[in-house]
């Protein structure tokens, strides 16, 4: 036996396909880097001023009022190129930190790279500081100095791995002392910081208290929720959609996209997609428009729901239904089994459905729970020193103190808000759900809906609605009309004979559904003998019992999430080159003077030529809304408006899309992100499409 001669591993190591696999970066990595996005129009003329713009209006909030009145009165800025006087003072030395708040999304990187490479130009005696790990950074003064080589290595790249992120609120006295000391200590001129909606709340109250200190403090619009976009009180757009938004939305639709064509080669799984978006279905629609899956919930579709026949029996009765108002847990569950019944009634046997993280909210029932027991976790934090979930540690415990306050036991106020009713209704969901209802808030005493397995809910209420559905025959597969004439004719069966006992539509349409009376081999016996084509002891014929087997549905399911991956995908060209004029924008707010102030750009939906760089003031923006279980001033969410182009589309193209019918399914495939070539779409479709007038 001859013995094998190996290359030894410095040899190995020689070998450019070797170096190139075991080196850090790849080619697309490296190609990322070198690429500049190209720069709005007024970045290229040199030094910038703002000008003001008093065609928006705002209805500001009594409460922004009290809390922010250095900054109520800002106005929407625009980013002008300088003149005279402004010049000089665009040039002056300046120390700017930039800080990350909240989960990652593409695109952060060349907001920096943005910020950065506008301060070097400007002066290059200008520096950057990034804080390390969110707002804790700035608390702790855990901070480092950007350079060319640090910035120069995350250029166009995901991820907020170049000063990492937290999500620490600067929401309190002494972490505003803090702060601001840190500031001092490094010289800081302004400081900008990139969020969502509670980052840039929180970049409001830390603008007014750095006011007198002459610290600026900017925001800059992030998420990949997409539930960031400012229009004023007449609805001119000013921040038509967050970054990030863009390239998870191509991530998850390119995976999804994928799960489409596996469900069409397997034929046999239902795939049940989750994609983040707790408080809006932005992500879910831009999905179901680049992919055309079978079904798509819209949460703010669902809230708007109205059970006609229950409003109308209640008319004849002299009553007025509430319960008929929205949509319920029951119903929702029957509107993914029709979609599920319907295609297998074609043969199709699986499917793809995409759900938002979510939805639940949008329950009406679901939502009281919340809000009750909001408030009810709240009250208790408020009251002990020690807090609830650590008080009570099992779900039994949890539960007993419900069933304590309806009682009387325990009371909240004069009355307790968890009545018997309350106590009913949560006794009859699923233990596990009843476990995430009652999971620990998040930081800001939000609902983690991440926590909760939102697709097992609705799958637990399907499954068992469809195991009714089955056993009243009227969940079945379609068996095709040649499979079964084929099937007889090989046995030497006449399918015109058994045809008609067995189908309940034989000689119409392409599939055969047998009789809702054929649910098991015993009543299929019943049916053959009846029709004198069995005999009492003779066994069911092997051809029968194969096409009877065809029909009987058997649902195999998988459960997918879609949120880490998109929030840490490289960006798209969009992405890039949105975040880095933001970046560029931000320098100019700073420079121009401004605080409390958000970037945005508008034009997002038209021509890059057109797009207008712009300082939106965000006090103007904020309004009281109950936060864990108190009311808070906060930087609105934008939810899915259901008079949009975007949704009306996809509402008409349902049951286009759910292709219960014959024929080819209507699945889209995005297909990756990709950064070189002309193939890479230019923006979000709903962006697109709701620019349409």
């Amino acid at each position: 036996m001859s013995e094998k001669c190996l290359v030894s591993l410095d040899e190995l190591f020689s070998y450019d396909c070797v170096q190139q696999t075991m080196g850090d970066d790849s080619l697309d990595v490296m190609a990322r880097r070198l690429y500049i996005p190209p720069l709005c129009g007024v970045f290229q003329d040199g030094p910038t001023a703002l000008e003001p713009q008093d065609q928006y209006r705002f209805d500001i909030d009594k409460a922004a009022q009290e809390q922010l009145p250095h900054l109520v009165e800002n106005r929407v800025e625009k980013v002008v190129t300088a003149a005279g006087d402004a010049i000089n003072g665009y040039a002056r030395p300046r120390t700017i930190g930039i800080v990350f708040s909240g989960g990652p999304a593409p695109g952060g990187h060349n907001v920096i790279a943005g910020l950065y490479d506008a301060a070097k130009k400007a002066n290059p005696e200008n520096r950057v500081y990034g804080f390390i790990l969110g707002q804790d950074g700035i608390i702790e003064g855990n901070v480092c100095e950007l350079t060319d080589e640090r910035v120069t290595q995350y250029r166009n790249l995901g991820g907020f791995c170049m000063i990492k992120t937290g999500r620490t609120k600067i929401d309190t006295r002494t972490k505003m002392r803090l702060s601001i000391a840190t500031c001092k200590k490094l010289g800081l001129d302004a400081v900008v910081v990139v969020g969502g909606d509670d980052s840039n709340t929180n970049a409001a109250f830390m603008a007014e208290a750095m006011k007198d200190e002459g610290i600026q403090v900017i925001g800059v619009p992030k998420t990949i929720d997409g539930d960031i976009q400012v229009k004023d009180s007449d609805g001119k757009s000013l921040c038509a959609i967050s970054f990030g938004f863009h390239s998870a939305a191509r991530s998850f639709s390119r995976n999804i996209g994928d799960l489409c064509t596996d469900g069409g080669s397997d034929v046999k799984y239902w795939h049940f997609c989750k994609v983040m978006g707790r408080v809006a279905s932005h992500l879910a629609l831009e999905v179901a428009l680049q992919t055309h899956v079978n079904l798509t919930l819209i949460g703010e579709d669902l809230a708007e729901y109205v059970d006609e026949e229950r409003v109308e029996k209640a008319k004849e009765e002299g009553t007025l239904d509430y319960t008929a108002y929205g949509m319920t847990l029951r119903h929702l569950s029957r509107v993914v089994c029709d979609a599920i019944v319907r295609r297998a009634a074609v043969g199709k046997n699986y499917g793809v459905v995409v759900i938002p993280e979510g939805v639940l909210e949008f329950i009406n029932e679901v939502q009281v729970f919340i809000i009750k027991l909001n408030t009810i976790i709240s009250e208790y934090n408020d009251v002990h020193d020690t807090s609830f979930h650590s008080d009570f540690r099992s779900l039994e415990d949890k539960l007993e103190y419900l069933r304590r306050l309806v009682r009387g036991i325990r009371k909240i106020g004069p009355e307790t808000i968890w009545n018997a009713r309350d106590d009913e209704l949560f006794n009859d969901i699923p233990e596990f759900f009843k476990a995430g209802l009652l999971t620990e808030r998040d930081s800001h005493g939000n609902f983690q809906f991440s926590q909760v397995e939102t697709d097992r809910v609705i799958l637990e209420l399907v499954k068992d609605y469809l195991g009714i559905l089955k056993e009243k025959g009227r969940y079945k597969v379609g068996v095709e009309h040649t499979c079964f004439t084929n099937t007889l004719s090989q046995a030497g069966l006449d399918a015109d004979v058994y045809g008609p006992v067995l189908f309940r539509n034989y000689g119409v349409g392409r599939y055969l559904l047998t009789k809702e009376e054929l649910i098991s081999q015993k009543t299929l016996k019943q049916v053959l003998m009846k029709a004198e084509l069995l005999e009492d002891e003779a066994p069911i014929p092997v051809a029968i019992m194969k096409i009877y087997e065809k029909s009987v549905p058997k649902l195999k399911v998988q459960t997918h999430f879609y949120g880490y991956d998109g929030r840490g995908a490289d960006p798209t060209k969009f992405d890039c080159t949105y975040t880095y004029n933001l970046g560029m924008t931000a320098f100019s707010l700073i420079a121009g003077g401004s605080t409390g102030q958000m970037v945005g750009i508008r034009n997002l939906e038209k021509p890059f030529e057109e797009w207008e760089p712009l300082g939106i003031p965000i006090a103007p923006l904020m309004h009281l809304e109950e936060r864990g279980g108190k009311m808070k001033l906060v930087l609105e969410k934008s939810v899915v408006e259901l008079d949009s182009n975007a949704f009306r589309l996809v509402k008409a193209m349902r049951d286009n899309w759910m292709a219960a019918s014959p024929g080819p399914d209507r699945y889209r495939k995005p297909g990756a992100i990709r950064f070189k070539g002309d193939l890479e779409e230019d923006k979000p479709m709903t962006l697109c499409l709701n620019a349409l007038s």
